[in-house]
């Protein structure tokens, strides 16, 4: 293969243009009758999506409908967003939560959303325990005993489950210091119990463990963990689990030949988070979304995105289809146990 040379890009030129033309947010409650529409323009950069929706989806806020437009050098989005009641959004304390999370301040005011539920965000003075294995009967119950008797306070903790697998982070800290535990010699220890536990009875060799002090979001490291453990070909020794139809979603992937572009269409019922969960996977995978349209029609839900590799290149062999439709089955399939 050729290699592919690129022109020299000066790192500073995107802080530059940031600062020239700093992104354009607002929160439109006038437009439509039944939604609010959150509308953000500013520079494209690599994974700008993908942070819009997570704000949106952090805040608990449903999207209805969504124009996503990226293609250049700008960023054009118009989101159709209600709380969970199917209202609009009217707490001013939400609207400036918006306004400055994807506004021009973004890195300088905002860190977290205080009210947001425990599991979601990585909590200050905790060490971030990462376990993915085989799934059965009891599991977190010996992972949790194993915590409290090497004296460790469970802070939070969000569990994934999908084709036999199971993924989780948990949040502890020192039961007696409440601070995070950086003592190599007790972290081995319970590094050591856990990977026998994850072992279990069957001596799955898959199960793993790993520490981290970072503030990756939950739900995206979730996702990743369960794709790097290629669950969505059914995990190992597992069987395809056997979904009612109404809960399959319809996967496609052809060829914009006008635009050259790959277009992904996702027909499946609709549910909070949805967007999310597709967005942070094709992100995840490398691809690169140019434009997209979502649209809720009652219980179901329609996705349509524009998308090409991060290198340019469509997706031609249908290999690659087929491991993209799998990879977004997955996706979406790892989270319908909370809502169903």
């Amino acid at each position: 293969m050729a290699n592919v040379c690129w022109p020299y890009f000066d790192p500073e030129y995107e802080n530059l243009s940031t600062r020239i033309n700093p992104p354009r947010v607002s929160v439109d409650n006038t437009s439509c009758s039944d939604s609010t529409l959150v509308k953000v323009d500013s520079m494209n950069k690599p994974g700008i999506l993908l942070e819009v929706v997570q704000v949106l989806t952090d805040l608990d806020l449903i999207i209805t409908k969504a124009y996503i437009s990226s293609d250049g050098g700008w960023f054009m989005d118009v989101f159709h967003v209600t709380e969970q009641q199917g209202k609009k959004i009217t707490d001013n304390k939400t609207i400036n939560y918006i306004e400055k999370a994807l506004g021009p301040k973004s890195q300088e005011e905002v860190t977290t959303w205080a009210d947001k539920r425990v599991g979601v965000h990585s909590v200050g003075g905790h060490t971030a325990i990462e376990l993915i294995g085989k799934d059965r009967p009891g599991l977190l119950s010996e992972i949790s005993a194993v915590l409290a008797n090497l004296h460790f306070n469970v802070v939070a903790a969000e569990v994934w489950t999908h084709n036999r697998r199971i993924a989780c982070v948990v949040y502890v800290n020192d039961d007696t210091t409440s601070r995070a535990v950086a003592d190599p010699t007790r972290l081995s220890i319970m590094e050591d119990q856990l990977k026998n536990i994850l072992r279990g009875c069957e001596n799955d060799e898959a199960g793993r463990t790993s520490f981290s002090m970072g503030f990756t979001h939950v739900d995206r490291r979730l996702h990743q963990m369960l794709f790097a453990d290629r669950d969505y070909e059914g995990g190992i020794g597992a069987t395809e689990v056997d979904y009612p139809p109404s809960l399959k979603p319809k996967i496609t992937v052809e060829r914009c030949e006008d635009k050259g572009y790959s277009v992904v269409t996702v027909r499946c019922k609709d549910r909070a988070k949805l967007m999310f969960d597709i967005v942070c996977t094709l992100t995840d995978m490398q691809y690169v979304v140019f434009h997209a349209t979502v649209s809720s029609d009652g219980p179901h839900a329609s996705q349509e995105y524009y998308i090409r590799h991060m290198d340019g290149c469509v997706l031609d062999t249908e290999g690659e289809k087929e491991r993209v439709i799998k990879c977004l089955e997955a996706a979406i399939r790892r989270r319908v146990s909370e809502v169903h």
